[in-house]
């Protein structure tokens, strides 16, 4: 059985901000007539900009894990956790669910982020016909997982809100958290950025 027609190949564009499917005229300054968008058949440089925020996702992401992200003062003893000893903390002082779902968010998520949008990356700059339905659906998985990663920021901004009786007990946050924030930030942007058409391209570029 024949593939079927893709919209470029029916002549047909799809807006990237209200979704209006319009009429491919050919020209490079066309607009959305509903909403007034440039229309593109493709994200400009998707990949190029896409490999960008991945990289500094992951420069930023070892600073993440390594530096403290909350400070806990409690009747005077000063507490310094990073991402993983805080995960560690919450397993001993008997909360597990949430050591799991605490270490699901903020180390498994990012790290599942990073391999699936380097995978798709690289196949698509392959133009490779492997597992586009697969692929397609992974793109889909890491746009709905993505907003959990910053489940460590809100704990810590809301930790730090709540937790306020001066010298008996305090929450600060800690440079460490900045980084992480800005990670799930970044790898936010590099999911928007990448262009899941690609997938079923099989093209060498995404001009």
């Amino acid at each position: 059985m024949s593939a079927l027609p893709r919209a470029r190949d029916l002549g047909l564009i799809g807006c990237h901000v209200c979704g209006l499917v319009c009429r491919d005229v050919g020209r490079h300054d066309a607009a959305c007539p509903r909403c007034g968008s440039a229309l593109h058949r493709r994200k400009t440089a998707s990949l190029a900009r896409t490999w960008a925020l991945l990289i500094a996702a992951f420069i930023l992401y070892l600073p993440a894990n390594l530096l403290p992200i909350m400070r806990t003062v409690s009747l005077g003893d000063v507490d310094d956790n990073t991402i993983l000893s805080g995960v560690i903390e919450l397993w001993v002082k008997g909360s597990p669910d949430l050591a799991v779902i605490v270490f699901t968010a903020s180390i498994v998520v990012p790290m599942l982020k990073f391999l699936v949008l380097a995978t798709l990356l690289l196949s698509a700059r392959s133009g490779t016909d492997w597992a586009q339905r697969q692929r397609a659906r992974l793109y889909r998985l890491v746009e709905f997982i993505g907003y959990w990663s910053m489940l460590d920021v809100f704990v810590v901004a809301l930790l730090t809100a709540l937790v306020r009786f001066n010298f008996l007990s305090r929450v600060e946050p800690l440079p460490g958290v900045v980084f992480f924030g800005l990670t799930v930030v970044l790898t936010m942007l590099a999911s928007m950025s990448f262009d899941p058409r690609l997938i079923w391209d099989g093209r060498t570029n995404d001009d």
